[in-house]
Formats: structure tokens, sequence, C-alpha cells
């Protein structure tokens, strides 16, 4: 008999993951495309403030789901809890995908302000957006190398990356306060005849690089068994945590906004390093993307490390091929899960080069899977009628807020569709792909049964 997991996380330590889990690197990258999608300065702020509300009412889903299902992998448990099989294989299939894109667009950000703003400087010569995914692919290499002899960052280094990403974001948000000098004069924007479809479209289409910034939240599921208290501290830390993030978020956006202008902002690469050098000058500029830089090759190893471990559960509970489980024991690595993971990061760089093309992918594939795995809330609502409710969190208004998520994210979906129907097409393909190897293996293990 298995020893549960003991109760270790606090209050703080469940916020601070949170905060971790969804502040990654997007946010010095997608305020520029959602400001390219917003047809008025309005709409460019209301999305951060309707992808922080949508996000609110995901995380409250989430924190109800995790405290009336409370077990370590939950956010993988549900669906084999809720649903048939081959959604639970498929859509979790799905999910590592997305990861891998995730990955891959966050490698992306990094080589763009290292050409741009390191190399470019120093060679003077601009690298095209093909050899800055070759740049990409290069890193995801390196760590997969590093990972594979069995290596470790150690807590400290990470915690010390850990730090240099939120003094940079911290350096960002600090430009709202400097003199004017520093800040370039906001030039207002005419305002068209827009129609009432035309902002409901500008909205949806900005919400896809937002929904890529507030997203990781959902994972926070996974750590239900270990928090002491989780009836209470689960909501609570993600409660925090979510408004935290929304904050600076706004923040960071208005820093961008009041720094660059908005009609700029729109059109310009490395726009965190632009807010550096007119704080600091071309030095501050340089030293802000090597930082910017060592912080995505951190978050691309963590990334590599997390996810051949779930990929390790699902071949464990017979979801994948057993070789997925295949463990190097003197080096303590999962060969063969963290070479497909490798190996998918880079197909996908190769086939999608550019982050915008990333973007959409991604937030098609995480749209079916938060969809789908909010939905589960009403499932496990009646399978714990039996708890008692003084003991698990229910969240206030439902069903109106795993409504509004789930309502939210087809929006996001609809709004990728009729924008990019290429993307929408090859996603929902991969999707297809995943169902039917499944029946496909259930066949033949069927046959040789």
């Amino acid at each position: 008999m298995m020893t549960p997991p003991k109760k270790l996380l606090s209050l703080f330590d469940i916020t601070m993951i949170v905060i971790g889990l969804v502040i990654g690197m997007g946010i010095f990258r997608t305020a520029s495309d959602s400001a390219r999608a917003a047809i008025t300065p309005s709409v460019f702020f209301v999305s951060w403030i309707v992808g922080g509300f949508i996000a609110l009412c995901g995380a409250l889903t989430y924190a109800e789901i995790g405290s009336r299902y409370p077990v370590t992998g939950g956010y993988y448990k549900i669906f084999a809890t809720c649903y048939h099989p081959s959604i639970a294989f498929a859509v979790n299939c799905v999910i590592l995908i997305s990861n891998a894109a995730s990955l891959s667009g966050v490698a992306l950000i990094g080589s763009e302000y290292l050409a741009i703003d390191v190399l470019k400087p120093l060679i003077g010569i601009e690298l095209s957006e093909l050899s800055q995914s070759f740049v990409s692919m290069g890193a995801i290499l390196v760590f997969y190398c590093i990972n594979l002899l069995g290596l470790r960052m150690s807590s400290t280094t990470q915690n010390i990356l850990m730090l240099i990403k939120i003094a940079m974001i911290l350096l960002i948000v600090s430009a709202i306060f400097f003199p004017n000098s520093h800040v370039s004069t906001i030039i207002e924007v005419p305002q068209g005849e827009f129609t009432f479809m035309d902002y409901v479209k500008s909205l949806g289409l900005a919400l896809i690089a937002v929904s890529f910034t507030y997203g990781g939240y959902q994972q926070t599921i996974n750590f239900g068994e270990e928090v002491k208290n989780p009836q209470k501290n689960l909501p609570r830390g993600i409660f925090i945590g979510i408004v935290v993030i929304i904050l600076l978020y706004l923040s960071i956006s208005y820093a961008y906004y009041n720094v660059i202008g908005f009609e700029e902002l729109k059109h310009t690469k490395g726009i965190a390093a632009i807010v550096a050098e007119r704080m600091f000058g071309p030095a501050g500029k340089f030293a802000f993307s090597i930082l910017l830089f060592i912080a995505v090759l951190a978050y691309v190893n963590v990334l590599l490390l997390s996810n051949p471990r779930v990929m390790f559960a699902m071949s464990e509970d017979g979801i994948l091929p057993k070789s997925f489980s295949k463990k190097d024991e003197k080096r303590d690595v999962l060969t063969v899960s963290l070479t497909v993971y490798a190996l998918v990061s880079v197909v996908i760089l190769f086939f999608a080069d550019t982050f915008d093309k990333i973007l959409g992918f991604t937030i098609f594939l995480d749209s079916i899977g938060m969809a789908f795995s909010a939905a589960t809330i009403f499932i496990i609502r009646k399978k714990t009628k039996h708890l008692d409710p003084s003991k698990i969190y229910s969240m206030k208004f439902f069903p109106v807020m795993p409504v509004i998520f789930i309502g939210a994210y087809i929006f996001v979906a609809t709004s990728i569709a009729i924008d990019k129907p290429e993307t929408a097409l090859t996603a929902t393909a991969v999707l297809a792909f995943f169902l039917a190897i499944f029946f496909i293996t259930q066949k033949k293990k069927s046959i040789h049964a």
C-alpha cells in the first residue's frame, strides 16, 4: 500500500506555485500581439482585464475540482475518472503537445531578444526568423543532452533565475514612475467607425495572446493531496495568486503602453528590452536581453524535466506504451519520454518557425484541454455529493463561473478558427490522430488478449 504524500504545502507555498506556473516569459512578448489584435487602446486593456477575470473563474473552478478530488496528478486523473479512456488519452496527449509548443514559443521569444538586441549589435547582422528558430532548436537540444546525461540544475540556480525574472518584471513596472523624459509621447489614435462585431472580433483575437500569458494555474490541482488543509488553502492560494498576477500584468501592459506607445507597440519586437533601453540606455537593453535569454533557458529546462514525467505516469497507467516508462536507473533519466518530448518540441519549431504560428496552435489545443477539464466539475460534483460540505471548497455562484470559463475558451477557439482556419484544422487533426491511435492500440490489445 502506497504511503500518501506528506501535506507540506502551506497557503504561501501554493500561492507562490500559482504565480510561478503562470508568470513565464510570455509577458515579455505577448503584449505586442494583443496590441496588434486590438483596434483601440481600450480593447487592449479590456482584454487583459477580461483575461484575468476568465482566469479567476477557471482558477476557482479548478480549486473546487482539486478540493473534491485531492490527488497528486489530478489534472491527468480527472480525465480518466470523468470521461471515456479515449478522451483521457487524446486530450492529455494534446496537452503534452501544447506544452511542447509552449516550450518552443518561449524559446523563440528568447532567441528573438538574443538576435535583435545582443547578436545584431555585436556582429552587425540581423538573424532571419528561420535562423532564430535554429537558435531555439539549439537551446532545446543542449538542455535535452544535459537532461539525458542525468544532470540537474540545482534548486539554488533555479531560485536565482526565478529572482532574475521577478526583477525584470519589477523593472518594467517601475518605468511607470520614471521621469517623463524617459517616456514616449503617447499619441492619441484616431477612432474609426467600428461596429459592435468589430469590437467582439478584436477582443477575441487579443484574448489569444492574453490566454497564453495567463495559462498554467490549472496545474495546481496536481498538488491537491500535498496541500495542508486543501479545502481552504487551495482555493485561497489560487485566488490570491491570480489577483497578484492580474495586477502585475495590468501594470506591465500600462508600462509598455506608456513607454513605447500603442501604435509602436503593435509592430515592435523586443518590447521589454526597449523599456530597459529608454530607462538605462543601450547598455541596459543589452544586459536585459542577455538576462531574459538566461531566464528562457531555465524555463526550457523545467519543461524538459517535468513533462516527460507526465508521459511516464501515463505509461505506468497503460495509457501510453510501456516504452515511455523506460528509465536509465544509473542516471535517473526517463530516456524515451525525454527524447520524444524534445523531438516534438523541435518538430513544432521546424514547421511553425514564428511565434505567431505557435501561439495560435498552442491556444487552440489549450482551449480544448481547458474546456474539457473544467467541464469535469459537473461530473465531480455528482460523484462527491456525499462529502461533508464543511470540509470541501464549493465555489459561489455555481454554475456561472465554470460556464463563463468554458464559454470563454470556446470563444477563443472560435476566434482562432475564423482568423487562422489552417491552424485550427491542424490542431483538430492532432486531436483526431490521438483518438485514432487509442482505438487502434485498444483493438490490437483485444486481438492479442
